[in-house]
């Protein structure tokens, strides 16, 4: 098939919510043994925004994604996938609430569950329904409310990790024009999947007849191997992708990584020996926010003037599954509000 018939999925509006509650390190190390400096030596985050009580992972979608639909001009969309994984419950998922709050009320609507990787699957997702001809304009969630999994003791994933909702809005276009997504790399190592985990709630632990052990609801993390794999995985997924598209390593103007932590976006760089400029930053402000980190940190550095329009940006995921991916656009012109 030609081409210029393929049809593609283009990013046409994007849009943010952070909860206004900001936790300092400094904060932190008043109840934990902790302080502003190991944080930030480790992990490159000051600050992160964290829920108050009463609000959920629903609430900050529906914003951002009122926000992303005001962005694109047009509230009419066919489909809305919210990444997450800490839904409102395990059953039902969110994305139709959060569909019928923004006023979609009737449209196709689900979660998608990949983690830290789950923005960029959802954008595949999207973007393959649109390739399809089921959807003409998609609206995609990433959001999670990742503090509400987190064991109040412990300093290491308390120290990571925040709340937070971006969007992007992709409409049906052609793979030549600004904003296309590229082709996409998705990949999935199940045999580590107890690397990052939440080991109580699911139907392992409901169906073994045990007692429930109440320090299994709580997210459990292994930092040196999970560090080793997210540089390893992104770098990889990285070069795949590109190798994809028929771009260089030297032809991306900004690399963005998936924020978990600014020394694993160093190694990257490194990895890929390309300037640490040209990586987008914000982790240091929100944390790892999980599925809403991508858009977060692209919509930031648009509106920062760091993402310019014309720019060919690369953007690459790793989270808990194991699951990685990564695709490529050159930036379109977008009204940031």
């Amino acid at each position: 098939m030609a081409g210029h018939h393929r049809r593609a999925a283009v990013l046409c509006g994007i849009g943010t919510w952070l909860p206004p509650r900001v936790v300092t390190n400094a904060d932190l190390a008043r109840q934990l043994d902790t302080s502003d400096e190991w944080i930030r030596t480790r992990t490159g985050i000051r600050e992160r925004r964290v829920i108050d009580r009463g609000m959920s992972t629903s609430v900050l979608a529906v914003e951002a994604g009122a926000r992303a639909l005001k962005s694109s001009g047009s509230s009419e969309v066919d489909l809305v996938v919210v990444a997450t994984t800490t839904p409102d419950h395990p059953c039902p998922s969110t994305a139709p609430e959060v569909a019928h709050r923004l006023g979609l009320t009737g449209v196709a609507a689900f979660d998608l569950n990949a983690v830290c990787a789950g923005f960029v699957y959802a954008l595949a997702t999207a973007a393959g329904h649109i390739a399809a001809g089921s959807a003409e304009r998609v609206l995609v969630i990433g959001a999670d409310t990742f503090t509400t999994v987190l064991n109040p003791l412990d300093r290491t994933t308390l120290a990571i990790f925040g709340d937070g909702a971006g969007a992007v809005v992709l409409r049906a276009g052609t793979p030549d024009e600004p904003g296309a997504l590229g082709p996409f790399d998705l990949g999935a190592d199940g045999s580590n999947a107890d690397l990052l985990i939440v080991p109580a709630g699911g139907s392992e632990q409901r169906g073994s007849g045990e007692p429930l052990d109440p320090a299994d609801v709580h997210f459990r993390m292994d930092g040196q191997p999970v560090f080793r794999n997210a540089v390893t995985r992104m770098s990889e997924s990285a070069v795949k992708v590109l190798d994809r598209a028929g771009w260089r390593v030297e032809d991306v103007d900004r690399f963005a990584c998936h924020q978990a932590n600014a020394r694993i976006i160093s190694a990257v760089a490194r990895d890929l020996a390309v300037p640490q400029e040209r990586f987008v930053l914000n982790v240091d402000r929100v944390g790892n926010t999980v599925a809403a980190s991508i858009p977060l940190v692209l919509a930031d550095a648009a509106a920062a003037g760091d993402i310019e329009p014309g720019h060919r940006v690369l953007v690459t995921s790793f989270g808990a599954g194991l699951g990685w991916g990564s695709t490529v656009l050159t930036w379109p012109e977008l009204d940031l509000g």
